[in-house]
């Protein structure tokens, strides 16, 4: 069984993004490049909270 994440981070607006993913620091890595998601890739820079 492989283990899966929800994770919450913080934009550079102070709003907060939360998604979910199999495989996490692949996933930050994605949006801190600004290759995540159209919410994210707007808001950068991006944190983990």
């Amino acid at each position: 069984m492989s283990r899966s994440y929800v994770y919450i981070l913080e934009c550079s607006d102070g709003t907060y993004y939360t998604g979910s993913t199999k495989y996490l620091s692949r996933r930050l890595k994605q949006h801190a490049a600004g290759e995540g998601s159209r919410y994210t890739r707007l808001r950068l820079s991006v944190k983990l909270v």
